[in-house]
């Protein structure tokens, strides 16, 4: 037998999958539409029944699709079949979960001539390149939603900048629409455009839409600021259904922020509210704090990079303690201080469900820490990430957060970077891990932690199974500490991160306010009481 002969012989063919591969994955994908999970919550799961049915479907469009594509490849060993497969299995159940499927309502996958086949419910122009849409293209890049009988639910124009013309176009189609769309992204469709033009553009679309039942609405990156949302007011008053709203990097000052709050109706049903990177202030803070008080099934509550002050923080805070479904919630990149930090902390006490929670450059200093840390040890049962950089943290706080940590089981990420943690924090943080079976990822960067604290916690995280990274750059490790860390992690190099920015010779405040190196020796001494298993 020539070489040929034999490597066709011992070729490996991956596709198609076996019956039993293919049983394998439904029941996969039913365990997952019925089992909690991140998305899940977010979503909701489905009774077993609901969900084998639409396992079933979900397999056999991803086969469907996976089989037609090896099909044009005969040639090859099914690989790129397999993995396309597996990417349609993940991306159908994601939308049936996001959709939350009912015995009666539309389905996301229809059988054709006892063929499962996908149905085209996503119109989305925001893969293209990023250019202007007059109106020629407009006809043109539109038909297919002009089609008699079409099932789209969701329209994304995201990425292309419509001008007055084009917008014209799309108004008779959009109001022909309106009574079948759920979802709509309009985020980043202006961009370009003259002033007066853009909100001619937002007004239009706006009145087309307007008395859709949407769940989801995108109106994110159209620099909007008071005028802006008051364009879209048509829109905005008609959405009581609406469960996700997207307001990001709108330009939304004091006074669009006040317009939000008067624009959007009874919000009962809102699940997610992202409000990230605007120049809401204290004031606008005040507005936004009106909605979010009015939505008491509130899940996903993103209002970081905003311009809050103590005085928003409060009044935010305050409004948060009627959201007891929370599962997320990020506030990063404000100025709450002290006193947002206690307040919030009081809010937090009432999250049983939270699962995610981001509050890092808060300036929340040490009491605000441990008010919060205090807070969440008490509730939060399955918390997953827990984020508190930049916050002046110093040891004085980490016996507080060390006891919150040592009570989440479920927590896999922590990120407590750019403190002023020392060693004595680093060690204490290590014994409070040693029980998590679930962590995954810790950032203590730039804390002015040395040879000691250094070692301790990668002792500490070393052994675990699934962790995956310990970020500890930015530190006053001696030359001796980071060939100690590589020979403990000789095993799973990748575990550690980079120490590219670590300064052997820098000195932490407990070794510069005693030269004789009893901060040391008294660290060391420290470290002998903790036992690693």
């Amino acid at each position: 037998m020539d070489l040929n002969s034999q490597q066709r012989a011992f070729s490996i063919k991956l596709w198609p999958p076996s019956q039993n591969t293919r049983q394998t994955l439904v029941e996969k994908v039913t365990n997952n539409l019925t089992t909690k999970s991140i998305f899940t919550h977010k979503y909701g799961t489905l009774d077993r029944e609901e969900a084998e049915k639409n396992a079933k479907r979900i397999e056999d469009a991803a086969f469907a699709t996976a089989n037609l594509h090896y099909e044009k490849e005969p040639d090859g060993d099914g690989g790129s079949a397999v993995q396309l497969y597996a990417k349609e299995c993940s991306m159908l159940l994601l939308e049936v979960l996001k959709r939350g499927l009912s015995k009666n309502s539309d389905k996301e996958v229809v059988m054709s001539d006892d063929t499962a086949v996908p149905r085209e419910t996503v119109f989305d122009i925001s893969k293209g390149q990023r250019a202007f849409v007059e109106v020629e293209e407009a006809h043109e890049l539109l038909s297919p939603l002009k089609e008699p009988g079409n099932s789209f639910t969701k329209i994304c124009f995201s990425n292309r900048s419509f001008g007055l013309g084009a917008a014209k176009v799309a108004r008779p189609i959009l109001t022909s629409l309106k009574d079948q769309l759920k979802e709509v992204d309009l985020s980043d469709f202006i961009a370009g455009r003259p002033e007066e033009e853009a909100l001619d553009v937002m007004r239009i679309f706006s009145s087309a839409l307007e008395g859709s039942v949407l769940k989801y609405l995108n109106l994110s990156d159209n620099a909007l600021g008071e005028k802006g949302v008051r364009a879209f007011g048509a829109l905005l008053k008609s959405q009581a259904c609406l469960e996700e709203l997207y307001l990001m990097n709108d330009g939304i000052s004091e006074e669009a922020a006040q317009a939000v709050g008067e624009l959007i109706p009874s919000t009962e049903k809102l699940k997610v509210l992202h409000f990230h990177n605007n120049m809401t202030g204290d004031e606008g803070a005040l507005a936004i704090a009106e909605v979010v008080k009015r939505s008491p099934s509130l899940e996903d509550f993103r209002c970081s990079s905003t311009r809050i002050g103590d005085e928003g923080g409060v009044a935010l805070s305050d409004a948060l303690g009627n959201c007891i479904h929370l599962w997320k919630l990020d506030l990063r990149d404000n100025m709450l201080g002290v006193e947002g930090g206690i307040s919030l902390s009081k809010a937090l006490a009432k999250h049983a469900e939270l699962r995610e929670i981001y509050l890092s450059y808060l300036n929340l200093e040490d009491e605000g820490a441990i008010a919060i840390a205090n807070a969440l040890k008490e509730s939060a049962p399955h918390l997953e990430v827990l984020e508190m950089s930049g916050n002046e943290i110093t040891v004085n706080a980490a016996p507080a957060i060390a006891d919150c940590i040592a009570s989440k089981q479920f927590l896999a990420k922590l990120n407590l970077s750019e403190n002023e943690l020392k060693d004595e924090g680093a060690i204490q943080l290590s014994k409070a891990l040693e029980s998590l079976a679930q962590l995954k990822e810790i950032d203590l960067s730039s804390n002015e932690i040395s040879r000691a604290g250094a070692q301790q916690l990668a002792l500490t995280v070393v052994q675990k199974a699934d962790f995956k990274l310990l970020n500890i750059n930015g530190n006053v490790i001696s030359d001796e500490g980071v060939d100690e860390l590589t020979d403990i992690f000789k095993n799973s190099p990748d575990m550690l991160g980079p120490l590219d920015e670590n300064d052997p010779d820098g000195k932490d405040g407990d070794e510069e306010s005693d030269g004789d190196g009893s901060a040391e020796d008294e660290l060391e001494s420290k470290m002998k009481n903790l036992v690693v298993d």
